[in-house]
Order: C-alpha cells, then sequence, then structure tokens
C-alpha cells in the first residue's frame, strides 16, 4: 500500500478514511491527484478491512479500546495472527496504537469506518435475499 499520507501527520500515516473524515474541503490535497491514485488509496483501505477477523476487530474498537490479549481473546485466534491483522489495519491507517505500561492499546482512528461498513449492510441483505429466492424456486 502506498504511504502517499504520511506527511499529513507527525506520527504517521494516517490513512484514507481518516482523512476524509476529518480534514476540510478547502484543505483537501488529494483534489490534485489523479482519480486513479485516489481509487488506489482507497482500494488499499478496503482491502485492510476485507477479513472477517479485521472487521470483528474494527467492531469492537467503534466500542472502545482494548489490547491485544483482550482482542485475541475475542476473535479466538493466537495471539500473532491478531498482531498481524492490527498491524494490517495501523498500516492502513484505521487504527493507532498507545503503549500503556507492558501492554499497547488500539483504537480506531476515525469512527466513520464502522459507518462505512454499515452502510453495506443493506448490500448483503440483498444479496441474501436474492439466493434466497433462488433457493426458494429451483430451476427444473
Amino acid at each position: 500500500m502506498h504511504r502517499l499520507f504520511g506527511f499529513l501527520a507527525k506520527d504517521g500515516f494516517i490513512g484514507y478514511i481518516r482523512y476524509m473524515d476529518c480534514v476540510k474541503p478547502e484543505q483537501d490535497i488529494l483534489k490534485g491527484l489523479p482519480n486513479k491514485q485516489r481509487i488506489s488509496e482507497l482500494a488499499g483501505v478496503l482491502k485492510a478491512l476485507g477479513h472477517p477477523s479485521r472487521l470483528l476487530i474494527v467492531e469492537a474498537l467503534g466500542r472502545k479500546s482494548y489490547c491485544v490479549c483482550e482482542l485475541t481473546a475475542m476473535i479466538g485466534v493466537d495471539t500473532s495472527t491478531v498482531s498481524k491483522h492490527l498491524s494490517i489495519l495501523k498500516s492502513a491507517g484505521i487504527v493507532r496504537d498507545e503503549k500503556q505500561g507492558n501492554q499497547v492499546f488500539y483504537t480506531l482512528m476515525c469512527p466513520c469506518v464502522i459507518d462505512a461498513v454499515a452502510r453495506l449492510t443493506p448490500l448483503m441483505e440483498q444479496k441474501l435475499q436474492h439466493y434466497s429466492l433462488i433457493m426458494e424456486n429451483p430451476r427444473v
């Protein structure tokens, strides 16, 4: 994934979603970028969200911050797998980490991620309805 937006924050890459949600239109430095590059950046964020475990992590972090051990227990996979998922989400600018004592807590960079994912729910419902109709009326 490109690191195009890394210069926008002192502490590194902040990601397309936070950028689009948190920047005023008159400050939109992406306006001058070719559409293909903007779409490529957005595709990188969507790719980072494209795993069920990462969506579970994002959903959980939408409620509050969690450490790796808590997320590991929630998702039911080993710590190294959760850490890899968190690394992908962090690289995409979706989450940030903060060390507190011996633990590292993760937080969503921008709550708009939850809204973006929720807006896809009608698409999933439509898909399920379509397949239900096919199952009810099989062709002979």
